[in-house]
C-alpha cells in the first residue's frame, strides 16, 4: 500500500478566526458559504469565499455543540442539551426539541442522513464518564435514543452508498462502523473500524469523500487522515496546529477540504508558536466531497439528499 503524505506548505488559512473550539464545518451549496461553530465561544459563523466576508453571531447557553443545515434554508444549533432552529442569520434561535435533561452532559457532534433525520450525540462535560448517548431526531421533533455508554460523541458520518454509519468516541480512542438501513433508520452489526486505545490518540470529527474515504481529524495529533472503506489509512496530512477538530469538503466543486481547529488546552507558550490555532484551514484538490444532507422539518423535502456525485 502506498501512503500519501501532503506537505504542510499545501495547507492554507481560509479564515483567520480565533476559535476556542472550532467545530462542525458544513458547506452550504445554497448560500455558497462555509458554516461552523465555536463550541466554547458559543459562536455560529459563516465565511463567503467569493467576498471574504466572515459573519459571527453569539448565542446563549454554555456550549454551542454542533449545527446542521435544513431543507428550508434555516440552521439547527445544538445548544447545551437542546436543539434549536435559527431561521435566518439575524434571528434568535427557537427551541426545536430537548434531547436530554439532567446529566452533566452537552450535545456534541451530529450529522443528517439522506432521509433528513439528525443523528446527534451527547458527551460528558468532565470527559471521562460514559454518560453520553447517540440519538436520532426526526422532523417532527421526536427524539429516540439509539445507544448509550458514550464518553464523547464524535465523527458521525455516512458512507456514500448510505449503507454504513461511522461513529467515534474520542475519549475511548475508537471509531466504529455500523450497517445502516436508510429506509428504516436502523443501525446494527457494530464493528471496530479504528482503534487507538493503546496510544491514546484522539480521533475527532469526520467526513466522507465521493470514493467512500473517511477523513478524520486527530485532536492533539496535529494531522488529518483518510481511511479507505476497509479501514486502512492511505493519506496523512500534517497540519501546523496541534488541535484539528473537524473537516468538510466545500467550494463550488466540493474539492476544498476545510478544517476547523482549536486553541483550547494550549498554553500561552504553545499559542505563541502556533498562530494558526483556532483558525479555519483549507487544503485544495486532495479529494472531492459530497453535498451535505439537510434536515427535513415537518415534511419539508430535501431536494439535495440523493447524494449523487458532485460535478467533476
Amino acid at each position: 500500500m502506498t501512503m500519501n503524505s501532503i506537505p504542510v506548505h499545501r495547507v492554507e488559512i481560509a479564515v483567520a478566526s480565533t476559535d476556542i473550539l472550532g467545530e462542525t464545518p458544513l458547506w452550504c451549496d445554497q448560500s455558497r458559504k462555509l458554516w461552523w461553530v465555536d463550541i466554547d465561544g458559543r459562536l455560529h459563523q459563516s465565511f463567503d469565499p467569493a467576498t471574504g466576508a466572515h459573519h459571527v453571531s453569539s448565542h446563549d447557553g454554555q456550549f454551542l455543540g454542533s449545527q446542521a443545515l435544513t431543507a428550508d434554508g434555516s440552521h439547527l444549533l445544538a445548544q447545551d442539551l437542546r436543539v434549536t432552529r435559527r431561521s435566518s442569520v439575524d434571528a434568535c434561535p427557537d427551541q426545536f426539541c430537548e434531547v436530554e435533561n439532567g446529566p452533566d452532559n452537552r450535545l456534541n457532534d451530529g450529522r443528517v442522513d439522506a432521509r433528513g433525520r439528525l443523528w446527534i450525540g451527547t458527551m460528558d462535560n468532565q470527559l471521562h464518564r460514559p454518560n453520553g448517548s447517540l440519538y436520532q431526531v426526526t422532523g417532527d421533533g421526536q427524539v429516540k435514543r439509539v445507544f448509550s455508554d458514550v464518553i464523547v460523541t464524535n465523527g458521525i458520518a455516512f458512507a456514500p452508498d448510505n449503507r454504513t454509519l461511522y461513529f467515534t468516541d474520542t475519549r475511548r480512542f475508537r471509531t466504529w462502523a455500523f450497517d445502516f438501513d436508510l429506509d428504516d433508520g436502523v443501525i446494527d452489526n457494530r464493528r471496530l473500524f479504528a482503534d487507538y486505545s493503546a496510544s491514546g490518540e484522539r480521533p475527532d470529527g469526520a467526513c466522507v469523500d465521493v470514493d467512500g474515504g473517511l477523513w478524520t481529524a486527530f485532536f492533539s495529533g496535529g494531522r488529518i487522515a483518510r481511511y479507505r472503506p476497509d479501514g486502512q489509512i492511505d493519506t496523512i496530512i500534517p497540519l501546523p496546529v496541534t488541535n484539528p477538530t473537524c473537516l468538510c469538503f466545500g467550494g463550488d466543486d466540493l474539492k476544498t477540504l476545510f478544517v476547523t481547529t482549536a486553541r483550547k488546552f494550549l498554553d500561552p507558550q504553545r499559542l505563541s508558536i502556533e498562530p494558526q490555532a483556532g483558525q479555519v484551514l483549507a487544503i485544495h484538490g486532495v479529494a472531492q466531497g459530497l453535498p451535505e444532507h439537510r434536515f427535513s422539518i415537518s415534511g419539508i423535502v430535501d431536494q439535495s439528499s440523493t447524494h449523487a456525485r458532485a460535478r467533476t
